[in-house]
């Protein structure tokens, strides 16, 4: 770190310690004001008062280590990141003192690293400097998290000691409790570190109440991802404005003539697409997409899209949603209903006999939704053959979009989703895997023609686009499946061209089931994540050249951005709204047309934040609903082997849980990293990924959402090896001459496959 330069020797005027304070390259504190002015004895006495003046003034404030401008931050201090705006950290210092009529200066971190990605709550030594009318800071170490507040169940042992137990089953250890401020056994609480070291245990700040009780299990995945949950009042109050606005039927193509219909989930909260279709007479259908105008309501630069930026999208549990907008709008004014007036993007396309899109336009137009149908009953109405004309006509449509899609041969991999069903007062009524209807085809096939419409007009237009990114699988997954394919006596070359249908034919020519479930699973891992970006790479899984994220806008910040470029490039701006309290523009800003690397970053990281939420809470309700079931016997399939266990999951309901390898037998289990599986040394006994098997549920834990399990019959796998008339390992020895023991002092008996021990 460079030093701050000597001043001229003498005691310093004020003037000359803020010059001082605002140049230093290091915190500036008393030693070092008197070491740049070379002062000694009395000077220092002096210095001292002149400073104590100075901050009484309210030209200085901090520490007699660290001073800064009052109202300013030390040239080199500790920074909070407290939010995330465009993908780019906004921090504060982190230990701000002034009073609360001053509050503390919000500084950009200017990240060189774009890959270090800052998240909220992270701790940061930072250079700073003021920039124009702000401050910026320059990370130069990330320091260890300090945890403010923690959410755990209080625990009370016989001791009568109380003690905070995990949420989160990565966590194995409770923390105790020094102050449990009225909490009782049982109880879902926030807490707070009751000192500074690891001893001082934690203090309870707020009961939260049973933990198990409706509502709770998303409230813990809400505040453990930090997803914002309330709408500021001046975003709300903008939201109410902007459902006022007009809308005209000179300005919008008007379309409320039209039978259009919204295919959804029956329990939708919200209806951001809905579809229509007709025979164009030349073997051919004329079709339509149209989807909520999120543009025209939320618009850039406005209080709306701030906040709808920083949530990135909306989050769904089974008992509520975390919406990217507020009610009012998400709900109400932007959501299709049927028989209300409402302001539509139109995706107007034509459809050839062989499914293919020959062309498409996109206008703003006024549309009227005839009907909101859930999936089971369009699906009812076409088996039964009691279908309008109009359902049967996009049935006929569909089927030639499907003709195209398996033209295209996209990845087809079985990836079911499980449905928790609620009572109406909160409580699991049913939790099943969603049926896959050709309903559910018909409307995907329609959004996904829909997609690469609105990428490809974008790029006609050379203007930007967020895409829908899905990159082909990276060598290294590759190596990794061509190795696992090798443990089958299957051969996978690297040096072909890699597509989704080698891997679709690859599963084709697998005709055992439980192979297949193996591979199918193996394929799944060697995929990558996709994610949105300003550079077109395909995707990968669709089969597309060029994908983009059309039809949730009400949603998915991703999509509103593709609103905003396609309102600029086909001139689709509406007249300016009366009231100047709402930014005149529906288009993309010039700030998001320079920046959208950077905002594509940052809703990946969102989007990736919400179904990690989503899954864990599912995972929390499906625990449980499986507590009362401890130690009844499941189909289960093996997801995941390591060295200690295996993980293995309920077929037909879901839910992860381990088979420690300390249950398995006296056996010795080798690791092989290559096959994934666990073999045993003598038996020759495959524990391996996509296994089919029975297990008892051992445990079930709905806070954490953990689940254990153990084989069938427990005694029967520890003495599987003596019946077989192997003999079981000796117990090996530690340097000490120690027996070495596993869990439950049975022997230690894994090793893995190639490694010394």
């Amino acid at each position: 770190m460079a030093r701050s330069p000597k001043r001229e020797p003498g005691m310093p005027t004020r003037q000359q310690v803020l010059d001082f304070i605002s140049d230093s390259t290091e915190p500036a504190g008393k030693r070092e004001i008197a070491r740049a002015f070379g002062l000694k004895g009395q000077e220092k006495i002096k210095l001292k008062a002149l400073l104590k003046d100075m901050a009484e003034e309210g030209l200085i404030d901090g520490k007699r280590t660290a001073f800064h401008k009052m109202g300013g931050v030390p040239r080199v201090t500790v920074l909070r990141v407290v939010d995330i705006e465009d993908g780019e950290a906004i921090a504060i210092p982190d230990s701000w003192q002034p009073d609360d009529a001053t509050p503390p200066p919000r500084l950009r971190m200017i990240e060189k690293d774009r890959g270090s990605a800052l998240r909220k709550g992270d701790r940061v030594l930072s250079r700073t400097e003021e920039a124009g009318k702000g401050w910026i800071a320059h990370p130069m170490k990330k320091l260890p998290a300090r945890v403010d507040q923690l959410m755990g169940v209080v625990e009370i042992d016989g001791a009568g000691k109380g003690w905070l137990a995990p949420i989160d089953k990565r966590v194995r250890n409770s923390t105790p409790i020094s102050d449990i401020g009225g909490a009782e056994a049982g109880q879902l609480v926030f807490a707070e570190p009751a000192g500074r070291g690891p001893r001082s245990g934690v203090k309870v700040t707020e009961v939260l109440g049973d933990p198990l009780a409706p509502r709770a299990f998303s409230l813990i995945a809400i505040n453990k991802h930090g997803i914002p949950f309330a709408f500021p009042e001046e975003t709300v109050s903008e939201a109410q404005k902007v459902a006022e606005l007009p809308l005209s039927d000179t300005e919008r193509e008007d379309l409320r003539a039209l039978p259009i219909v919204a295919i959804d989930p029956a329990d939708a909260r919200d209806h951001d697409d809905a579809i229509w279709a007709e025979p164009d007479g030349q073997g051919g259908y004329r079709a339509l997409v149209a989807i909520a105008d999120v543009s025209f309501y939320v618009r850039p630069g406005g209080k709306l899209d701030r906040e709808a930026r920083k949530r990135g999208n909306s989050v769904y549990f089974p008992d509520r949603v975390v919406p990217m907008l507020p009610e009012v709008l998400s709900a109400d004014v932007c959501s299709l209903r049927a028989g209300e007036d409402r302001a539509a993007m139109a995706c107007h396309l034509v459809i050839d006999r062989n499914g293919r899109v020959a062309s498409w336009r996109f206008t703003r137009a006024l549309v009227r939704i005839a009907e909101v149908i859930p999936y089971e009953e369009a699906q009812r109405r076409i088996d039964e053959e009691a279908a309008p004309e109009h359902l049967v006509h996009l049935w006929e449509a569909w089927r030639l979009l499907e003709k195209a899609r398996q033209d295209r041969d996209p990845l087809e991999l079985e990836l079911p989703e499980r449905r928790v069903v609620l009572d109406e007062k909160g409580r699991i009524a049913e939790i099943a895997l969603r049926e896959r209807l050709d309903a559910h085809r018909v409307v995907e096939d329609f959004m996904i023609a829909a997609n690469v419409a609105a990428a490809k007009a974008l790029e006609a237009k050379v203007a930007p686009v967020v895409y829908r990114v899905h990159e082909p699988p990276s060598r290294e997954k590759l190596v990794a499946l061509k190795d696992y394919l090798a443990t089958f006596d299957r051969k996978f070359a690297l040096g072909q061209v890699i597509t989704p249908s080698l891997f679709n034919r690859m599963l084709k020519d697998v005709s055992d089931e439980a192979e297949k479930a193996l591979i199918m699973e193996a394929v799944l891992r060697s995929q990558t994540q996709a994610y949105y970006g300003p550079r077109n790479a395909g995707h990968f899984g669709l089969s597309l050249g060029s994908y983009a994220h059309f039809t949730s806008p009400i949603r998915r910040y991703s999509d509103l951005l593709v609103h905003r470029a396609l309102v600029d490039a086909y001139h689709l701006e509406q007249p300016a709204p009366k009231d100047r309290a709402i930014p005149s523009r529906s288009g993309l800003s010039d700030a998001d047309r320079d920046d959208l690397s950077r905002i594509s970053d940052a809703i990946s990281v969102t989007e990736r934040r919400a179904m990690e939420a989503e899954r864990e809470t599912i995972d929390r309700y499906v625990a449980a609903w499986l507590a009362g079931r401890v130690g009844e016997v499941f189909d289960t399939r093996i997801t995941g082997v390591q060295k200690f266990g295996f993980f293995a999951t309920i077929i037909g309901l879901g839910g992860d849980g381990l088979v420690p390898v300390s249950t398995l037998g006296a056996e010795r289990f080798d690791y092989d990293d290559k096959a994934q599986a666990l073999v045993g040394e003598q038996s020759g006994e495959r524990f391996t990924m996509g296994q089919i098997l029975k297990l008892r549920l051992a445990e079930a834990n709905p806070l954490t959402g953990a689940l254990k399990f153990e084989p069938e019959d427990v005694a029967e796998g520890v003495q599987r090896i003596e019946r077989r008339g192997a003999r079981p390992p000796k117990p090996r020895k530690d340097g000490k001459g120690k027996y070495m023991v596993g869990k439950r002092g049975r022997p230690a008996n894994v090793r893995h496959k190639g490694k010394k021990r």
